[in-house]
């Protein structure tokens, strides 16, 4: 692994962004974001997929410096069309309009259609619990996801995000895709040379896959198979439960905003789909003191955090308390990158003249 300090890879990232084209303002939200992934452990959605973004912006899926325009607004929603603007930065920015209109009304909503990959849905949820409410995002994503006793994608990874505070900037933060891995995950495992695990997804003729370049180009081109859905094939371990919560994400993200969805939703090979966004924010208040309501969370997680483990794995985890380590982890030691990454930024950082810096020493 090599490391970089936060902040020092938060500015070449952004450097990089306004090297391709983005404001200021996007580029430094988009870097924060992709920073953050990476500095909780969340590889699939670093800095990684710089790559990506920067594809989509050559390739023009993704454009710079793209205003949003309003179609339907009311005193607690808003439902925009994102013109194909980064992602990243447009979520963020509506989140933050999503949240000022619950702290004036109690509650907030908002979708947003033609947009592109927005990163971790768990960061845009936890602005919200931050602020002393309840946050959810979701995002639909390019069709990679096998419906329950089909054999054809259908649905994306279309994750869901919640986050509730607790005391002392503890948080319940729930992130997780609907189907069993993400597409991310995959790609991980392609960079790193390591063969699939079962139960992740199935091929064309139903077969379990464990050549990770073979199923993501399967996916691309759309030749059949994907993803399994949250809880695996059939529905003996509740398979049709996640094929279920997936289609949901979809009516929310692009049913509500009148957004693309299902085997509509394509990939290209430079860039990730133009996609669909949903958020919420809900004041605790509405329900009762947000004080007595931080207690309860801090006695629920304590209780879930002294279970024994039954694994001999010597801890139970809550949601969020493992990436809330690791960005902790992160901010003593730096953001830990596989070298291959490291590389595919220096790369691209020289392609566009940026200065690279040197990566941390070893920890």
């Amino acid at each position: 692994m090599m490391y970089a300090g936060r902040d020092t890879l938060e500015k070449l990232c952004a450097d990089i962004f306004t090297a391709l084209g983005l404001t200021p303002g996007e580029a430094e939200d988009s870097a924060r974001i992709l920073v953050t992934a990476d500095a909780r452990g969340i590889q699939s959605h670093g800095v990684a997929r710089i790559r990506r973004y920067a594809g989509g912006i050559r390739q023009g899926s993704i454009r710079c410096g793209v205003e949003p325009v309003v179609l339907h607004e009311t005193p607690l929603s808003f439902v925009l069309d994102a013109g194909g603007g980064m992602g990243l930065s447009l979520a963020r920015r509506s989140m933050d309009r999503v949240i000022a209109i619950a702290e004036k009304n109690g509650f907030g909503v908002c979708g947003i259609r033609n947009s592109n990959h927005f990163g971790i849905a768990g960061f845009y949820a936890e602005m919200a619990a931050r602020k002393d409410m309840i946050g959810i995002a979701m995002t639909n994503t390019a069709a990679l996801g096998v419906p329950t006793h089909a054999r054809k994608a259908m649905f994306g990874t279309n994750p869901i995000a919640f986050a509730a505070p607790a005391s002392g900037g503890k948080l319940f933060s729930l992130d997780m895709a609907t189907t069993a891995v993400t597409r991310g995950k995959i790609e991980v495992y392609q960079r790193e040379g390591k063969k699939l695990p079962p139960f992740w997804a199935v091929d064309a003729e139903g077969r379990v896959p464990d050549d990770a370049a073979r199923l993501l180009d399967g996916m691309l081109y759309q030749r059949g198979g994907g993803l399994l859905p949250l809880g695996g094939e059939g529905e003996m371990y509740g398979g049709h439960k996640g094929y279920g919560l997936a289609v949901m994400v979809d009516i929310l993200t692009a049913l509500c905003s009148g957004g693309i969805f299902g085997e509509s939703v394509r990939d290209s090979e430079a860039s990730s789909a133009r996609v669909c966004h949903f958020f919420m924010a809900m004041r605790i208040d509405l329900f009762r003191p947000p004080d007595d309501f931080r207690r309860d969370m801090d006695r629920m997680l304590g209780e879930l955090s002294s279970l024994e483990s039954a694994d001999g794995s010597g801890r139970v985890w809550y949601a969020g308390q493992k990436e809330q380590d690791a960005e902790e982890r992160s901010a003593r030691e730096g953001v830990p990158l596989t070298e291959e990454v490291w590389e595919t930024l220096k790369k691209t950082a020289e392609e566009l003249g940026v200065p690279f810096p040197p990566p941390l020493p070893a920890c």
